[in-house]
């Protein structure tokens, strides 16, 4: 039995684990950046898209979004 009758928006519940603190997540995150300059250019690209799907699962749990 659904508590809606009919869809919302979002994850399905349970779809994500909640971290004691989103913080962690975001400071992890960045530190992916700090050797960007040891890396050849061509292989920045794929780091920015890591660091921002982190970035993106971290702040959508600071809301439970």
């Amino acid at each position: 039995m659904q508590d809606h009758p009919y869809p919302v928006p979002g994850p399905p519940p349970g779809s994500f684990s909640q971290q004691t603190d989103p913080r962690a997540g975001i400071e992890e995150a960045v530190a992916g950046l700090d050797d960007l300059d040891a890396l050849p250019l061509a292989e920045h690209v794929e780091r920015f898209d890591a660091v921002h799907t982190e970035l993106t699962v971290a702040l959508s749990s600071i809301d439970k979004v």
